[in-house]
């Protein structure tokens, strides 16, 4: 046998060299498209690019690795080649080890230079100022739906949506204890209690252990690692940075449980792509009168433009109330389609951006 896995181990080996010689192939020609794009100043984030490079690679698969591999290996590819052409500093909502650091290392890989800021609006105004390329910031949840906070800055703010992300949030129970009857008091978010009801009620439902909410359960994870009969409810990489060992994992009383991440950043247009979604938001004039929505909207559905999205946020004008509505659809705002209704609503309209649908 040992004679057998030596052959199979020498040929691992030798594909492993030829996957060395053909990435470093790549990365010459990346360093050319860099070259070509510091000259014409264009972007080095393509996340049109990408997905179409995906796409393709999955209709030629034959297997046996899975497309959700294939993903994985060369979203890292990705970034290690625009960290090659230009490294990019990229803001998220931290602190480390939380779901939107996961969020952005999934786009942006381990090489790119991150910052952990404690607020979704720090996100937006270094991004705004320039300190940083990118930011990453959660829109909604499918269980809890969205974040009103990123809604109103992309209301207020002159950013621009760069791309989605959409993450499958999973947590572990993870603690220095090995027993769960020496565990006293449990850390986490409350979004994390609530989406783990089921876990804790089967499992200390009938004890007095006791449910302490903080601000992240990345500090959950850090608070867990510190103090002696606590566990943490947290991501499996807060645990992993804390040495935190893992009792359970999958903890979430959905498998769907699953968050929406966006990519912002400043004077930032994708190229019309297919497969694009365009999100904007728009504060009509007499709102107040009967039919002026359904009228904005019906201007989408004569044109066969697929609405999905939806949503209203306070306008805050003084003791009125008006609204901003938040508003995703099919396609690009370049669209033979679209392009005229944008235009017909441009004063009421703000644009936030078009970029490949992911969901």
């Amino acid at each position: 046998m040992e004679k057998k896995l030596s052959e199979i181990r020498e040929q691992i080996d030798a594909i492993d060299n030829q996957i060395l010689t053909l990435l470093n192939k790549r990365m010459e020609l990346v360093k050319e498209v860099g070259h070509l794009k510091r000259s014409n100043n264009a972007v080095i984030y393509r996340p049109e690019r990408e997905k179409a490079i995906l796409d393709r690679l999955g209709k030629i698969n034959t297997g046996p690795i899975t497309p959700q591999a294939i993903e994985a290996i060369f979203l890292e590819i990705f970034a290690a080649s625009r960290h090659f052409e230009l490294p990019e500093r990229v803001a998220y909502l931290g602190p480390e080890g939380s779901f939107t650091h996961q969020a952005a290392e999934s786009r942006f890989g381990a090489l790119s230079d991150y910052v952990s800021l404690s607020t979704i609006q720090a996100v937006f105004e270094s991004v705004e100022t320039g300190r940083v390329r990118f930011g990453v910031v959660p829109i909604e949840n499918n269980r809890e739906g969205s974040v009103y906070e990123t809604i109103d800055l992309l209301i207020s703010s002159e950013v621009r949506i760069v791309a989605e992300v959409p993450l499958d949030i999973h947590f572990t129970f993870a603690s220095m204890e090995d027993k769960l009857s020496h565990i006293r008091k449990i850390y986490s978010k409350d979004i994390a209690f609530r989406q783990c009801k089921r876990f804790l009620d089967e499992y200390f439902g009938d004890s007095k252990v006791e449910l302490i909410p903080v601000e992240s359960t990345s500090k959950a994870a850090k608070l867990a690692s510190q103090e002696p009969y606590a566990a943490a409810i947290c991501a499996r990489v807060a645990a992993t940075i804390h040495k935190l060992p893992l009792l359970f994992e999958n903890i979430e009383d959905s498998v769907y449980n699953r968050t929406r991440f966006l990519i912002i950043s400043k004077d930032f247009n994708n190229p019309k792509a297919a497969g694009s979604k365009t999100s904007l938001v728009v504060k009509l004039d007499n709102d107040n009168k009967a039919g002026t929505l359904a009228s904005f909207l019906n201007d989408f559905n004569e044109a066969g433009i697929n609405l999905t999205k939806i949503e209203s946020r306070p306008a805050k004008q003084k003791g009125k109330f008006n609204y901003w509505f938040l508003i995703d659809f099919d396609g690009h705002c370049e669209d033979e389609s679209v392009a005229p209704v944008l235009a017909k609503h441009g004063d009421h309209i703000k644009l936030l951006g078009s970029y490949v649908k992911l969901i």
